[in-house]
């Protein structure tokens, strides 16, 4: 009997595993379509980290002095030349007396270190007049203040305090992204980061000095006229001094005829004074 009941319930669990293996797995729910992202465009470049984060404040006072830019430029610790033309153009305080008293627009400044300006020709400063020296220094200054993202929205030929003649002091930006070019005719030179920003003064770090075109423009003469009218100075001497001669000569005639002239009249004069006195005594 109890035999017969375990084959029953084998037969049973053999059954039941059958059915189970043969049924078939229930179909899979359908898959929702994925959600699309809208597109964003490519996100600029983050700004370089500038040199100097914030304005170096003067032991003296909190607020603005006149030697803001001296100060920014010193602790930057590579502008030492910059510096000294500033101060010996007296550049800087006018710069300082503008940021001042600006209430807007700014100032941008474009600063070569001293490795650029050692890259320069030997005694090229020293070769420079005082007048040469301002527009040097002047021609890295823009009367407004650009930021990191706003290069690429200036026109060209760039305004600088030197001036604005895109003959004699051409300076073209060429910006793409963070990378900005800046070319003067005789030199092209980048931007390698940020010295100081904020929403009146940008320094930025430059990698050659901006050499203005005016320094190397040259007003040619006119080519001299031929040979012969080259000698036309000699020739009106010689032909001035045979007029003087013959004008000399004509002097001297006159002068002999006019004391021909005196020597007569008083003979005759003589003669007919003479006469009287004899027809006086005969009578």
């Amino acid at each position: 009997m109890k035999q017969a009941n375990l084959f029953s319930i084998s037969l049973f669990l053999l059954f039941c595993s059958t059915t189970l293996a043969i049924s078939p797995a229930p179909a899979a729910a359908p898959k929702a379509p994925a959600a699309k992202t809208p597109h964003t465009p490519n996100a600029a470049a983050p700004s370089p980290k500038p040199l100097v984060p914030t304005l170096p404040q003067s032991p003296d006072s909190p607020d603005s002095v006149p030697d803001d830019i001296t100060r920014i430029l010193k602790k930057a610790k590579m502008f030492s030349t910059l510096i000294r033309l500033l101060k010996t153009t007296e550049i800087m305080n006018n710069i300082n007396s503008q940021l001042i008293t600006a209430k807007s627009g700014g100032i941008t400044i474009l600063a070569p270190d001293d490795s650029a300006f050692s890259n320069l020709k030997a005694g090229f400063l020293n070769s420079l007049n005082e007048g040469q020296k301002i527009e040097l220094v002047q021609f890295h200054i823009l009367p407004e203040f650009v930021s990191t993202s706003n290069f690429d929205s200036l026109s060209n030929p760039v305004q600088t305090v030197a001036g604005k003649d895109p003959v004699r002091l051409p300076l073209n930006v060429n910006a793409l992204g963070n990378s900005v070019n800046i070319s003067t005719g005789v030199v092209n030179a980048t931007i390698l980061g940020v010295v100081y920003s904020d929403n009146k003064l940008g320094i930025y770090h430059v990698d050659k000095v901006l050499l203005p075109l005016d320094f190397f423009v040259t007003d040619k003469a006119p080519a001299l006229a031929p040979s012969s009218l080259a000698k036309a100075p000699k020739d009106a001497k010689d032909n001035s001094s045979e007029d003087d001669q013959e004008e000399t000569k004509q002097d001297q005639n006159k002068s002999a005829a006019m004391s021909l002239v005196g020597i007569g009249g008083t003979t005759f004069m003589s003669l007919g004074i003479a006469l009287v006195a004899v027809a006086t005594k005969w009578s």
